[in-house]
């Protein structure tokens, strides 16, 4: 659903579609969850080019790799290629991704050079928009961005599934790789980047330990390298694994597991790039559990009585990993 700007109600998108501009956000897991607009951008304008503006070096990275996407530019480093190479060029639609007051965000929705602006009510500049996205609350991320389609074609798209563009692997991934069998292991995500999205290590042990016939394998930040370490060492159905580099390493060890664990993090969005059965440990945030829910078909999540993950009780994340284990076990033998 839609509402135009009020001095210009009848404002409608006319095309050519010859480009489009994406500010992204700030997180691994908007970006990821922008994908399905890329690729239904792709499908449907192949010819279109696509320009994302990012304001953070993971996200300009992540999507420099894209091919579906001609190119990135940083709003707040290199600002000599920016005004050089792209402020001069004129676009057809500019899509602001950010659905809340932002001053970074209502700047480039100024600066960029384009004839139709679409952006969310309630972003603190309505003016500057050709089309207002109004829409009802608790719609997941990923169907908010493809509104955008909705408002140029008049139909929304059916949802493509995320992906994580192609990156480099390590050698020492790619030896990992080679020796996982896929649908053997479980993974568990000890990082997350949220205040009160954390386990400890004697829960994280726990519920190792719980399943003793199982194999598990280890994911972390950079940050937390040290206590991925500690978690694999006392365990010897645990698989000590390397660091990763980038999401898509990420993505090639999540590709091959039977089960994913893990906090409200990007990781969630990972495994629904692959369709892969999940476990999601959410804080208690109602707003944040539809608007980021997961997207594997396969899931079980779990939301703390508080805005502590800590406090979801073992016992009860043991019995969700169980069962999604036996349902994975039922499909694949169905």
């Amino acid at each position: 659903m839609s509402c135009n700007r009020n001095d210009r109600p009848n404002r409608t998108f006319n095309g050519p579609l010859r480009s489009v501009v994406i500010l992204a956000r700030e997180c691994f897991g908007d970006a990821i969850m922008l994908t399905p607009l890329i690729a239904a951008l792709k499908k449907r304008h192949p010819e279109t080019s696509i320009y994302v503006v990012a304001f953070r070096q993971i996200i300009f990275d992540f999507f420099s790799s894209d091919r579906n996407v001609t190119a990135v530019y940083h709003a707040k480093r290199d600002l000599k290629r920016y005004f050089l190479e792209f402020w001069p060029k004129r676009h057809d639609v500019l899509f602001n991704s950010k659905d809340h007051k932002s001053t970074s965000f209502l700047m480039q929705s100024r600066l960029v050079r384009a004839r139709y602006r679409v952006g969310y009510r309630n972003n603190g500049n309505e003016q500057l928009f050709d089309h207002l996205l109004d829409m009802p609350a608790g719609t997941h991320e990923s169907q908010r961005n493809l509104a955008l389609l909705q408002e140029i074609d008049g139909r929304m798209p059916e949802t493509p599934r995320p992906y994580i563009p192609e990156m480099p692997v390590s050698q020492a991934v790619g030896d990992l790789l080679g020796k996982m069998p896929r649908d053997s292991y479980v993974g568990i995500n000890i990082s997350v980047g949220t205040p009160g999205g954390h386990r400890t290590f004697e829960q994280w042990s726990d519920l190792i330990r719980n399943f003793p016939g199982e194999r598990f394998v280890i994911f972390s930040s950079p940050g937390d390298i040290e206590a991925k370490r500690k978690l694999e060492a006392p365990h010897p159905n645990v698989l000590a694994t390397p660091s990763t580099r980038n999401l898509y390493e990420v993505w090639k060890i999540v590709d091959r597991l039977k089960l994913l664990v893990t906090p409200d993090t990007s990781l969630v969005h990972v495994a629904a790039c692959s369709d892969k059965p999940l476990v999601a440990l959410y804080r208690f945030n109602p707003s944040d559990s539809r608007l980021f829910a997961p997207l594997s078909t396969l899931q079980e999540v779990l939301v703390s009585p508080t805005e502590d993950v800590v406090d979801i009780d073992n016992a009860v994340a043991a019995y969700a990993v169980r069962s999604m284990l036996e349902r994975h076990s039922l499909q694949n033998h169905a």
